[in-house]
């Protein structure tokens, strides 16, 4: 097992798909241990064959959709237009987005996509630092996982057969407490970081300006009511996640074309983004699955329970020690890898501590996505920086204090399970 655990990390590093690095490793154990191949053969086929997973190629096309429409600026104008008081505005305004955008997508990099794109440039134009501007975006990003749907809640829900209704529901006051966190950090850095404070000054209560807001209001509504179709309809049982996520999909599409924020020519367009980002996430999951099912064959995740409780029955202990395992997991890993990889290991050992599977999925994927802001991976680091032209050397120092709040709402979804089970 050592051996194929460090092939994996190996074809890592080679760059090879993440993908075909679990599937090659877990090949190279399975004639290590005399296992036949062709008990492999169907596995990516079966697992992929899901009505469940349907749901993230819709939510990946519905966030490319909100995008392409310009129908997130809408929800940027319209927190702008409410926030305009506030010193240091568009800070609070890219974390608000931020949130309304992961309750469209799903996504956390596409999230930080979607936002520098928007609102970057003016935040500097406004006097911000340019590297707090790429730290605030990257960041914020890990609020497109915590705010439901969520694309790597469904991987995980998939993997150990948790509902994902109930997923949604969890991650809801999690999510909440997190737009909060980042809103006081942004506070505490407002001096160091806005070099012309005058700049954002709101122009007061004018008629004009009354006016404006009004419209603005009005025009955001049906964009604003995606977030409650989505989620009220899956927990009002009208829709499952995949019907949701089908539905979001119209929605959206019928906002855009009606609105005229977009063309027919350029659905072909659309369609191909999400297509090629779907595939991407669904090869991981299917070729992933050869490689846990080795590990299954095998007894690892009895092994590594056995493991665990050696080391101690403390069950304090055992969640600081998984959540260590899952920290140094996100750091080197793909996060939808990363939960297909540790959740199957790790759920064993968490049901034998009494742990609520809910539970344990919202602390799963909140500390492996702090893998996104925390190198050598940091995808959302890399795509704000990009999107930004900023560096990681400018960025780091504020990425600090983000990643500090951030553990702090870990910690306390990790050792106040009520956070997570606020419905039962």
């Amino acid at each position: 097992m050592t051996l194929v655990i460090v092939s994996v990390f190996i074809l890592l590093i080679l760059a090879v798909p993440i993908g075909a690095a679990f599937a090659l490793s877990a090949f190279l154990g399975a004639k290590m241990n005399g296992l036949p191949l062709d008990t492999f053969a169907s596995l990516p086929y079966q697992t992929i064959n899901s009505f469940l997973l349907l749901s993230i190629p819709f939510f990946i096309l519905t966030g490319q959709i909100m995008n392409q429409g310009k129908l997130i600026g809408r929800l940027i104008e319209i927190a702008e237009m409410f926030l305009f008081w506030l010193k240091g505005m568009l800070g609070y305004v890219t974390i608000l987005a931020s949130a309304f955008i992961g309750a469209i997508t799903g996504s956390s990099v596409a999230t930080v996509a979607a936002i520098s794109s928007i609102i970057g440039n003016r935040m500097v134009d406004k006097g911000y630092k340019r590297g707090y501007v790429a730290a605030l975006m990257g960041s914020c990003g890990l609020l497109g996982v915590l705010i439901p749907p969520s694309i790597p809640l469904i991987v995980y829900g998939a993997a150990v057969g948790a509902s994902i209704s109930d997923l949604f529901l969890a991650t809801l006051l999690p999510g909440i407490l997190m737009v909060f966190a980042f809103s006081i950090v942004h506070f505490l850095l407002l001096k160091r970081v806005l070099n012309h404070p005058e700049g954002e000054q709101g122009s007061g209560e004018t008629p004009v300006f009354k006016q404006s807001k009004r419209i603005a209001f009005v025009l955001s509504i049906p964009v604003l009511l995606m977030p409650v179709i989505v989620l009220g309809g899956i927990y009002g049982g009208i829709f499952t996640p995949t019907e949701a996520a089908a539905v979001a999909c119209v929605y959206g599409l019928v906002l855009a074309l009606a609105g005229k924020t977009m063309k027919m020519r350029e659905l072909s367009g659309v369609f191909y983004k999400a297509a090629l980002t779907s595939i991407s996430i669904l090869c991981i999951i299917a070729f992933t699955s050869v490689f846990n099912n080795f590990m299954i064959l095998e007894q690892v995740p009895q092994m590594l329970t056995g493991a665990i409780q050696n080391i101690t029955d403390n069950k304090i202990m055992f969640l600081i020690i998984v959540n260590l395992i899952l920290f140094l997991v996100g750091m080197f890993m793909e996060t939808n890898a990363a939960v297909l990889l540790m959740a199957p290991l790790l759920y064993p050992a968490a049901m034998q501590f009494g742990m609520d599977p809910i539970h344990f999925g919202i602390m799963l994927v909140t500390n492996i996505e702090l893998g996104l802001i925390t190198p050598p991976m940091a995808a959302n680091l890399f795509v704000a920086a990009k999107t930004n032209n900023s560096s990681l050397v400018e960025m780091m120092p504020y990425v600090a204090c983000f990643f500090a709040a951030a553990v702090i709402i870990l910690g306390m979804i990790t050792f106040m399970p009520g956070l997570s089970l606020w419905f039962k």
